[in-house]
């Protein structure tokens, strides 16, 4: 049970009386209603209002069925549930005045900054799930009162557009828009706590649907919010039943803050024991090393040679400045264009002996030269066919495809490599097109790209991510990051056994 059903569910019994025991000393709440009848009939006589034209008195007939009497006209009463002896039900509008406010147009024109303005009371200076308006942020002219409607502190407003229904009490005078219902006069039977959490309940809101009215943004007439049948207790009960809903509320609170700790705990444990996985991962520890397995030292030297005969058989550029990473002395160094320094510094955690330490644009081939660029005018008048790669993923289809063998693909925008909201290092397979938000590469000699793919979802990128308006990683920053390449024979036990672990993630 979630904590608004749990505080739907006590509303439930408060409501229905079950929450707090009856009290047969209490005044019944028959002889409030005489009193209110009674003093309504004096304001009648004295002309301070005006008489109802259909006025209902609900009652128990002999046979103890509820029945109501509107004008000369008795009917059985059909309640949705048994109430103790003590209540009565009433029609809503039996006991308080209920209307709706109006809005002066154009609103721009009685708008004021005026301090002695009057508060000007919209759906937006309320807070869902707050009992109390306590101010507002914009005030008019008094101009704009008559068109609107004052309302009183201690007043309660009803939302009837959109969130319909919602209750709230005043804590300051103002004027209300026709975006409100207001109900006063209520204070010789209501307790204003108990009618707060009377309209709170699922049983208001579920009255409230029944009458509610409009195709597209949804409005409560107030005749039929009047015509809405409620329990009434004694008021001494409403006091009580007050009373221990404020002692359950912050137990309910403290329960829904567990409720969502535990929620954000479900929701991203699994994500969270990735990272976590691919941590251990990229840092040699996922899976033993194995002593038999060709260093990727040796690995390395392939890849320098294979990509020296691709330069001289004029498939790729050859490196301008080509980095060699090497330990010495417990310390690791870099050497580029006959310069060497120490790089301890941008190391950021310890791999194994068998493992080294190289930059993207050594280890990798850069593809990106070899695509051509596609308009979205152009793609329009494609077919439907080979996938159209982006930064995140296949985003379209056309009729024709430049690459047709496996390559990683690195997103570039800034925004996602930083916030992490889309995959950053797929697979692209197939035949397709990729667009120029996304960086293409290629390896030689061995070195697993799904093995790279993995380790760029895993560290974080932002060093490597230049601009402020629109932030991306370019083709330099690219090139310059710092991997781990463990042994070829590791890289695909690596591989496997994020696979498995990553498949039971998603099953938790």
């Amino acid at each position: 049970m979630t904590a608004q059903q749990l505080k739907n569910s006590i509303l439930q019994m408060a409501v229905q009386g079950k929450l707090v025991p009856q009290d047969p000393n209490d005044e019944p709440a028959s002889i409030l209603l005489e009193r209110i009848r009674t003093e309504k009939e004096r304001l009648i006589q004295e002309k301070k209002i005006k008489r109802e034209k259909n006025p209902s008195i609900i009652f128990r007939g002999a046979d103890n069925i509820p029945y109501e009497k509107v004008g000369d006209t008795v009917t059985p009463l059909e309640v949705p549930f048994e109430i103790p002896e003590s209540w009565e039900w009433v029609r809503l509008g039996s006991i308080c005045v209920i209307a709706r406010g109006g809005s002066p147009r154009p609103i721009k024109q009685y708008l004021t900054d005026s301090p002695t303005g009057i508060n000007w009371i919209k759906i937006g200076d309320s807070d869902k799930g707050r009992k109390y308006i306590n101010q507002t942020k914009e005030k008019i002219i008094p101009e704009g009162v008559s068109k609107s409607r004052l309302v009183h502190k201690g007043d309660f407003l009803l939302t009837n557009s959109m969130s319909f229904g919602r209750p709230y009490i005043l804590n300051v005078d103002g004027c209300i828009h026709d975006g409100w219902l207001v109900l006063s006069g209520y204070s010789q039977c209501f307790d204003k706590n108990f009618l707060f959490y009377l309209l709170s309940s699922r049983f208001a809101y579920y009255q409230f649907c029944d009458v509610v009215s409009g195709a597209v943004v949804k409005n409560l007439n107030s005749d039929k919010v009047a015509a809405a049948l409620f329990p009434l207790p004694p008021l001494s009960e409403q006091c009580r039943i007050v009373q221990v809903i404020e002692r359950i509320e912050p137990l309910i609170s403290e329960y829904d803050g567990i409720e969502q700790n535990l929620f954000t705990l479900n929701e991203t444990f699994p994500n969270c024991l990735k990272k976590s996985i691919l941590q251990q991962a990229v840092q040699g520890k996922l899976v033993p090393q194995d002593p038999v397995d060709e260093p990727a030292a040796v690995l390395l030297e392939r890849i320098r040679a294979e990509k020296q005969r691709f330069v001289q058989e004029g498939k790729i550029k050859k490196d301008k400045h080509e980095s060699i990473i090497f330990r010495r002395d417990n310390s690791h160094y870099e050497l580029v264009d006959g310069v060497e320094w120490c790089i301890d510094e941008e190391i950021p955690f310890e791999i194994p002996e068998s493992w080294e330490w190289v930059r993207f644009g050594t280890a990798l081939i850069n593809r990106d030269a070899e695509r051509i660029p596609l308009s979205v005018s152009e793609r329009s008048r494609l077919e439907k066919k080979y996938d159209y790669y982006g930064a995140s993923g296949v985003i379209d289809k056309v009729d024709r495809f430049l690459f047709e063998k496996p390559l990683l693909l690195i997103g570039e925008d800034g925004a996602n490599l930083l916030l992490r909201s889309k995959p950053i290092a797929f697979i692209a397979t197939g035949q397709y097109w990729v667009n120029n938000h996304a960086h293409v590469l290629d390896s030689v000699a061995g070195l697993s790209l799904d093995y790279v793919a993995l380790y760029i979802n895993a560290i974080n990128l932002a060093s490597y991510v230049t601009g402020t308006a629109q932030p991306k990683m370019n083709q330099e920053k690219m090139n310059s990051i710092l991997m781990p390449i463990p042994p070829a024979n590791e890289q695909r036990c690596i591989v496997k056994k994020v696979q498995e672990l990553f498949s039971i993630c998603e099953q938790l």
